[in-house]
């Protein structure tokens, strides 16, 4: 006959049991219980599920896939923990890798890792248009040609490119959504982004086009903390009528990403885009502006630079006297012989 002490014991033996092979009951607030698998430790080798969120999925909709699927043990599990955690309203549509039979909260976890959404879209402050369309194309979720779809996209008032306009931020698309509508949607959060800003120009002689073609240059020339003196220098030699001579605008029409080296003979190269040979602004943005850089296009530093070098990593300097601008000059070029810059 076991005793009392025994029985607890064995009852607890069961619950453990069952909870490894059924997942836990857990008990809600009405008093109806509901399946739930215990937190783990999930392996690394352990398979996965893919999970298509659709674009405006519900939280009950997606616990029922979650489900379905055999991710979690019951929808209300997941439900549950979505509920009592506000960032699950910025689960992003798209596919997600998923472990099997995880807990409620698990899932939402793995929901909003990134890392776990197979078709990610990332653009990178600078992007160009045509690194945005390869990763389109690479994520095999469209057949139609990025470029082709671009022809589609509606810009936003005062705005002639699209080069410039797809917003750097992370982006993910649920089944079904065409390659125009995720362009669009790229295009919408530029939009979004800039109705936060009095985004006009403070001199009143630049459009809104032209200051997101400042802000390109503004991105592709500097670190962050530069960008407002940077900024500045530029628009200082707008006033004088002194060609930009911007290494980044040469390096956007040949195609090379990534080069510090600039050599004497590209900056003769024949295109609108070479601010060496040409004066102002060049024709469109050399690439897409974080909004950083966006901010330092409208809020220039106070400065009447009109030279500036990166003689070390993170050490720019500015200067009106092209004297001392040749005196970093020789110092930037004996620390890239000395390899500083790689």
């Amino acid at each position: 006959m076991l005793n009392r002490g025994a029985i607890k014991r064995l009852g607890i033996a069961a619950v453990v049991i069952l909870a490894f092979t059924f997942g836990l009951r857990e008990i809600n607030q009405t008093g109806a219980s509901y399946a739930n698998f215990p937190d783990r430790v999930i392996s690394e080798t352990e398979d996965s599920v893919s999970i298509s969120i659709p674009t405006g999925a519900t939280g009950a909709e997606i616990a029922a896939l979650l489900q379905e699927a055999g991710v979690v043990a019951s929808a209300e599990s997941f439900f549950r923990a979505a509920v009592a955690n506000p960032k699950a309203a910025s689960i992003a549509p798209g596919t997600h890798a998923l472990s099997l039979k995880i807990s409620g909260k698990t899932a939402l976890d793995q929901l909003l890792d990134p890392k776990r959404i197979t078709d990610l879209i990332k653009i990178v402050e600078g992007a160009w248009n045509s690194e945005v369309f390869a990763q389109l194309t690479a994520t095999q979720n469209w057949s139609a040609n990025p470029s082709e779809s671009a022809k589609q996209v509606v810009l936003p008032k005062g705005i002639t490119s699209l080069e410039g306009v797809l917003f750097p931020a992370q982006y993910s698309f649920g089944d079904g959504t065409s390659q125009v509508a995720a362009l669009q949607s790229m295009v919408d959060k530029f939009s979004q982004v800039i109705s936060t800003l009095d985004f006009v120009d403070p001199a009143g002689k630049l459009s809104v086009q032209q200051l997101v073609t400042l802000a390109s240059l503004v991105q592709a020339e500097g670190d962050t903390k530069d960008f407002p003196q940077i900024s500045r220098v530029i628009r200082n030699r707008l006033a004088i009528g002194m060609p930009l001579q911007l290494d980044s605008t040469v390096h956007y029409l040949k195609n090379t990403r990534g080069e510090i080296y600039l050599s004497n003979k590209s900056t003769k190269l024949k295109s609108p885009y070479n601010t060496y040979q040409n004066y102002g602004l060049p024709p469109a943005p050399i690439g897409n502006p974080g909004l950083a850089a966006l901010k330092a296009a409208i809020a220039p530093a106070d400065g009447d630079w009109l030279f500036f070098i990166t003689v070390a990593p993170g050490d720019t300097r500015f200067t009106k006297s092209f004297s001392e601008f040749n005196t970093w000059k020789l110092l930037y070029q004996k620390n890239r012989k000395a390899g500083v810059f790689e």
